[in-house]
């Protein structure tokens, strides 16, 4: 059980900010072919079609159970027959609001989907190991076995946000207590906090973007050996600042890398290892029309020449197929599901191959394989549920 530490030094240094990408390796807008057209309209159809369930709590009056009012930020896994999912909630008030909101964790079988069991992690108000919790934040799930899973999430604990986690035992439907991440730059680990980032940052001499409100981890985890350790490798983000994370144990997190060229990126990154490459998408300020497209060699120490892709500045994914790497993200709006295949010899010559128009809101697309014919698709809708639907990635990739 690891709790709160003191930072190596109070020396946070500051944030810089960013500034246009002028001379990207290309630009994919939104306007795309018809064909990609026309599959993005059986796709949506197919979302619609294959709906497997809503997850958030009902709640039940004569238990003295609250609904949830509004809930965001969906991931999903399965086991055998089951299928776990985290988001946040607020029973409280219809609106997105961290001094309101509860980490929670769903299970239920596939077979079944409608009987759920619902586990709230942590809650606005509760107390950890003597300071206050004031507000919650992004939740997350990783699977790092058949009988652990991390439900990770921020919360601000007195004056500060920071990266929680606790583990769940498959087997025995039970928690591990809540424990403090940790954020390791070269020799120096401090928790996984506002300022443990920044002061880890600063005394290894390297830049940080400017930080503001809460800290995020993206929920897309891929393994890679390395002096022959498993690592976990992901995004992590705070406001204008975005990079890359490792863990071998999702308790203490490894900084790797961020982009080293100009651009605006703000908020959610995600990032995929395939081969010897960290790829990796993040949208850019409120006001720029594109997100962007790069890679981190992850053997050079080299980032790739950034493309622009069209994207309404939300949250993203990646996924593998038959032996393909897809960019998932929102082209036009958050009504709207695009995919790109990207050319992993050559980024640059990444392609649209579909853009749906979802005909409702379809938020923070999450896709993860349901099975080895199914790709399951989870996202929010309106902030008023989380959806789990699945599509067939032979008809669609």
């Amino acid at each position: 059980m690891r709790g709160f530490s003191t930072d190596y030094s109070e020396n946070v240094g500051s944030g810089i900010s960013g500034s246009p990408i002028s001379e990207p390796a290309a630009v994919i807008t939104d306007q795309v072919a018809a064909e990609a057209a026309e599959r993005g309209a059986r796709f949506a159809e197919a979302i619609e079609a294959n709906r497997i369930s809503d997850f958030e709590k009902k709640g039940d009056a004569r238990k003295g159970e609250k609904a949830d009012q509004m809930v965001h930020v969906s991931t999903f896994c399965t086991i055998g027959d089951k299928i776990y999912m985290t988001y946040y909630a607020n029973t409280k008030a219809s609106k997105e609001d961290p001094l309101n909101q509860t980490a929670r964790l769903v299970y239920c079988h596939r077979s079944n989907p409608q009987d759920k069991v619902y586990l709230d992690i942590q809650t606005v108000g509760d107390d950890l190991y003597g300071k206050h919790i004031y507000a919650l934040y992004d939740t997350i799930l990783a699977k790092k076995d058949d009988d652990t899973l991390y439900v990770m999430w921020t919360a601000k604990a007195d004056d500060q946000y920071y990266r929680l986690c606790r583990s769940f035992s498959v087997q025995s439907g039970e928690l591990g207590p809540v424990e403090v991440n940790r954020f390791r730059v070269g020799e120096i680990t401090n928790d996984f906090s506002t300022s443990g980032i920044q002061n880890a940052m600063t005394e290894n001499g390297l830049p940080y973007k400017t930080m503001y409100s809460d800290i995020g981890i993206m929920q897309k985890f891929t393994q890679r050996q390395e002096q022959g350790k498993v690592y976990y490798y992901t995004g992590a983000y705070s406001g204008d600042f975005n990079c890359i994370i490792k863990t071998c144990d999702f308790l203490t997190w490894e900084y790797v890398s961020q982009p080293d060229f100009d651009n605006e990126s703000k908020w959610e990154n995600a990032a995929y290892v395939y081969g010897d490459k960290c790829y990796y998408f993040v949208r850019q300020q409120d006001e720029v029309p594109y997100g962007f497209l790069t890679a981190y060699d992850l053997i050079g120490k080299k980032w790739e020449k950034p493309v622009l892709i069209a994207d309404c500045q939300s949250r993203s994914d990646f996924i593998v197929y038959a032996g393909n790497l897809y960019l998932v993200h929102a082209p036009v709006d958050r009504e709207h599901i695009g995919i790109v295949k990207v050319n992993t010899d050559d980024i640059a010559a990444s392609t649209p191959v579909l853009q749906a128009d979802m005909k409702s809101s379809c938020f923070y697309p999450f896709v993860q394989y349901l099975d080895k014919n199914a790709i399951g698709m989870s996202y929010t809708v309106d902030r008023k549920s989380i959806r789990l639907s699945w599509f067939d990635p032979q008809k669609f990739l």
